[in-house]
């Protein structure tokens, strides 16, 4: 491979995807190998399968400003288990994000004060600490 294409965006995210699930050395190896988070046969191998991984990012809607997504937390990284997200999205997408259910719908804290207009810190405190529960906390001026 020429030393330019080591150099890229792209690669260097093929690189940290696989360095989360191989390297025990890796800070984020613990939330990713250690849960037996790996990367397809398709995409593990060094040069074939940076090349076929490329070309499924490139045919997925891959851009500079955007992060690979597994869409199953709990299924490793493979073309029918990952899309490509902005940083909002993926920073509403983990594991200790705080999911409410109000009004029927569940969907993450922070996204229901965005659309109503709410602070997302004092919300989160009437919920955890006044013990308030959701529709109080949401509906409360």
């Amino acid at each position: 491979m020429a030393k330019q294409l080591w150099h890229t965006r792209l690669n260097n995210i093929y690189r940290n995807m696989k360095m989360r699930c191989y390297n025990p050395k890796n800070p984020a190896y613990e939330n990713y190998g250690g849960r037996g988070i790996v990367v397809c046969d398709e995409w593990k191998e060094r040069y074939a399968g940076y090349k076929r991984f490329k070309e499924w990012a490139l045919s997925n809607g891959y851009q500079e400003d955007l992060t690979i997504d597994r869409i199953n937390n709990d299924k490793g990284y493979s073309p029918d288990n990952c899309k490509w997200v902005s940083m909002k999205v993926q920073q509403r997408n983990k594991r200790n994000t705080f999911f409410v259910i109000y009004k029927g719908k569940t969907k993450p804290l922070i996204l229901w004060c965005e659309e109503l207009g709410l602070s997302y810190n004092r919300i989160r405190a009437r919920l955890e600490v006044l013990k308030w529960s959701v529709k109080k906390a949401l509906e409360t001026r």
